[in-house]
């Protein structure tokens, strides 16, 4: 019976098919690590930071407004 169990045949089967080649695709939460750094906040834990609205709002602003070049601005004011 045991080796019927799923927790069995993943401890000790051999997984079928095959990886895809090169780099791992990049994570949601590994571009937000790389934003913050570009900001000066490295220290920052980020997933604290992110339970409060205001802070993270705030945050996520200032990264946005750093992605925008600034003649950009001044084309959509006008």
């Amino acid at each position: 019976m045991a080796e019927r169990r799923g927790i069995y045949r993943v401890l000790v089967g051999k997984p079928e098919g095959r990886r895809p080649l090169g780099r791992p695709r990049p994570r949601w939460k590994d571009n937000i690590k790389i934003d913050i750094q570009e900001m000066g906040c490295g220290g920052i834990v980020w997933i604290d930071l992110a339970q409060d609205r205001d802070r993270w709002r705030a945050l996520m602003t200032a990264v946005m407004n750093l992605r925008v070049p600034q003649n950009a601005a001044n084309f959509l004011t006008s």
